[in-house]
């Protein structure tokens, strides 16, 4: 990739639609039978969890191929305090595009900005594999848990200034708004160009 040929910047309404289209895209068939997250990206936009300063997307040629979002979140802390954190997602990059250095560089460049406005640490559940690149740990080195769930995995963390999480142990919740009305998402997703589901291996749901 050419850095020199990419521009982040935020996301605005004029970007909807073709944001939707490309995240469906990344995310189809993915985690489940078709996806959520192009109607999650719809909800975000009048959810005030949604951090608008830092909803981006990245631009090359005056077309979209990537994106990438932060929503408030917290940590229960477990001495009874709430740590203010970050969560992020869905990033995506367009399927062409991946595995060139887009997505690891709209990783970098969306975090630096989230600390440069002064957030201490970033969760998200994802891929480790992928995310230790952008400097994330699995969350059970940090001393967090995810709500429910014995051995997660997928739950990452990744601090924004050092130390910000040093002697916090505590619960971690996904936002209310990534929790979408998968009725609703079906009935949103009906406007776009009809595709397969399938079951496939590797899914979630």
């Amino acid at each position: 990739m050419n850095k020199t040929d990419c521009i982040i910047r935020l996301e605005t309404p004029a970007d909807y639609r073709e944001n939707e289209e490309m995240i469906r895209e990344a995310f189809w068939n993915v985690y489940r039978p078709g996806c959520l997250e192009h109607y999650v990206m719809h909800v975000f936009r009048t959810a005030d969890a949604v951090v608008k300063e830092l909803n981006f997307v990245m631009e090359r040629n005056g077309r979209l191929i990537g994106q990438n979002v932060f929503v408030r979140a917290a940590i229960r802390a477990d001495d009874g305090r709430e740590i203010p954190v970050l969560a992020m997602g869905p990033i995506c990059i367009r399927q062409e595009l991946k595995r060139q250095g887009y997505g690891e560089y709209l990783l970098n460049e969306t975090l630096d900005k989230a600390a440069a406005l002064g957030y201490g640490a970033v969760c998200l559940e994802g891929n480790y594999e992928f995310y230790r690149h952008g400097g994330f740990v699995h969350a059970r080195d940090l001393g967090l848990r995810y709500e429910g769930v014995e051995e997660a995995d997928f739950f990452l963390c990744r601090e924004l200034i050092p130390g910000y999480l040093r002697g916090v142990t505590g619960v971690y919740s996904a936002p209310a708004c990534y929790l979408v009305d998968e009725g609703e998402a079906e009935a949103f997703d009906r406007d776009f160009q009809p595709r397969e589901k399938l079951r496939l291996p590797g899914q979630l749901v």
